[in-house]
Order: C-alpha cells, then sequence, then structure tokens
C-alpha cells in the first residue's frame, strides 16, 4: 500500500505501538487479504502496511477517546495497547481516536469507575454492540469443535477463544472460509492466536519493542507445550 510522507513521520514519532484507520483503498501486505476504505492497519516498515490480525492485534478491545479516567486506567492494566490514530484533513495531522487494549484491562479500568453512572452506561452500551456482532449459534459451533480437537483446555476457554474468534470485522480468524467450515487448522489457529496473548509473554515482547516474528520464535516452545497439554485426552 502507497505510503504518504505525514503517515511515515506519524509512525517515527514515538515507541507506542500505532494503528492507522486508513483513507484510502487499503490491501494487508502480508496475507493480501483486500480491506476496503477506513481499514485498521498497522505500518511494519519494509513489510508495509498489515491487518490487525496479521499484526496480532486482533484480540484487543477498542476504547475511545473522551474518557480520561478510564483510558488511564485501562492503560496500566493492560500490558498490550496501540494508539489508534486517524488522518485529518482539516487539520492536516494525525488524531487520536483511542486506544486499542485488552479486554481483562477495560473491564478492570471500568470496575474501578463503577461509582461513575455514565461510566457505567457506556460499559452497557459497549456490552449490547459487541452482542450484536456475535453469531452465537456460530459460536456455540466453534466452540464445540475446539473442545473436540482440544478436550483438556480449561472450561469454559473454548466460549472465549469462539468469541473471539468470530467477531464479524478486523479480519478475525473465525470469519474465514474454512473457519466457518470448522476446519480442524483454522481452528488451531484460533486456538493458537488465544494461548499466545493468554499463556505467553508475547504481548510484553512486543511492548517491549521486539519484532513480531522474534517475540513469536521466543515462545513458541511455551506455546507447544500448552497446545500439547490441552489436546491430550488421557
Amino acid at each position: 500500500m502507497h505510503r504518504g510522507r505525514s503517515e511515515q513521520q506519524a509512525t517515527g514519532a514515538a515507541q507506542d505501538l500505532k494503528v492507522f484507520i486508513s483513507a484510502g483503498e487499503s490491501k494487508c501486505d502480508e496475507c493480501g487479504s483486500v480491506l476496503g476504505r477506513h481499514a485498521w492497519i498497522t505500518l511494519a516498515g519494509e513489510r508495509g502496511a498489515l491487518c490487525l490480525a496479521c499484526a496480532d492485534l486482533d484480540h484487543l478491545v477498542f476504547l475511545p477517546a473522551g474518557d480520561v479516567a478510564l483510558t488511564r486506567r485501562a492503560r496500566r492494566h493492560s500490558a498490550l495497547a496501540a494508539v489508534v490514530l486517524k488522518w485529518s484533513r482539516a487539520r492536516k495531522r494525525y488524531e487520536r481516536q483511542g486506544l486499542l487494549i485488552e479486554e481483562d484491562a477495560l473491564a478492570c479500568a471500568e470496575a474501578e469507575c463503577l461509582g461513575d453512572a455514565d461510566a457505567r452506561a457506556r460499559a452497557r452500551e459497549r456490552e449490547a454492540a459487541r452482542r450484536a456482532e456475535i453469531d452465537h449459534e456460530y459460536v456455540d459451533r466453534f466452540a464445540q469443535r475446539v473442545r473436540e480437537l482440544f478436550p483438556r483446555c480449561p472450561a469454559g476457554a473454548e466460549l472465549s477463544i469462539a468469541r473471539h474468534a468470530c467477531l464479524k470485522y478486523g479480519g478475525r480468524v473465525g470469519r474465514s472460509a474454512a473457519a466457518k467450515a470448522l476446519d480442524e487448522q483454522a481452528v488451531l489457529l484460533a486456538v493458537a492466536a488465544h494461548v499466545r496473548h493468554a499463556q505467553t509473554d508475547y504481548d510484553l515482547l512486543l511492548t517491549a519493542g521486539h519484532e513480531r516474528h522474534e517475540a513469536r520464535r521466543q515462545i513458541q516452545a511455551r506455546l507447544d507445550q500448552v497446545l500439547d497439554t490441552w489436546r491430550d485426552a488421557k
């Protein structure tokens, strides 16, 4: 994807992970997916533009800018986060739209803000929007397939994996044609993504500035160990 000079400058301005909402047509330079306009992408130097799935950021949830206290608390609890930026034609600069953060971190932050009626209302709105993005019948079938392939995964993990994988946006693993057919390899990718973020130091390595492929290499042994344990039906 063509990258303008201003976009390159915005990328190098700070060490925080950044996600850009594209102004024009976009394509992932790793998986080849056509993302269209207003896609959420990261810029990976010579590797070009990556969709959130290829950048291993698609498990994060979006917290819009506006509530300073909630944002500060959520960022403190989230091991991995990314600033979401959008180009303003009027101001000729990138403007912050919010943060992508870990879902558990957002829940912790909202719990700390429960005395705030507005925070409770926003939490209900986000949950309602999330429910609208989930095909519950498909999630149940996907979760059942996870349990069949990984009979020793912790109770409830199969539903968590399925809900994340099957959301109707962001290039999620569960939205592919193979996943909809409950293909074993597609389900494995969803389970591996969950384990990578929840059971290893992968997110901490990314936060520390490690390249994605190097971070994956470092945690591969731990990932394989967890998957083998979850597969073992004995």
